[in-house]
């Protein structure tokens, strides 16, 4: 990836939406994410899917809707503190 993407299971996994890479990746493979760049959303399938900064994604865990907005893309998996610094929380419209 270049410095300005990450891929998808990456980064749901350096946000801490994820415990593991692999269950992010899974995630992903099962078209449970959208993506929306650009005013275009599409549906994610592949891990390797490349996200930016300003890229909406949306997808539910454990019966709770998510929208955020990515801030960041991270180094590394982090502190839950530092986690929260990649992404912002959508309000609903």
């Amino acid at each position: 990836m270049t410095d300005d993407a990450a891929r998808v299971d990456v980064w749901l996994w350096r946000a801490r939406f994820f415990k593991t890479r692999s269950m992010s990746a899974k995630f992903v493979e099962e078209g449970r994410v959208r993506l929306t760049r650009s005013g275009q959303e599409s549906r994610l399938d592949k891990p390797s899917r490349p996200v930016k900064i300003g890229d909406q994604l949306v997808f539910a865990v454990g019966g709770r809707l998510i929208a955020v907005t990515v801030e960041g893309l991270g180094e590394r998996r982090g502190p839950p503190a530092e986690a929260r610094l990649l992404y912002s929380t959508l309000q609903p419209s």
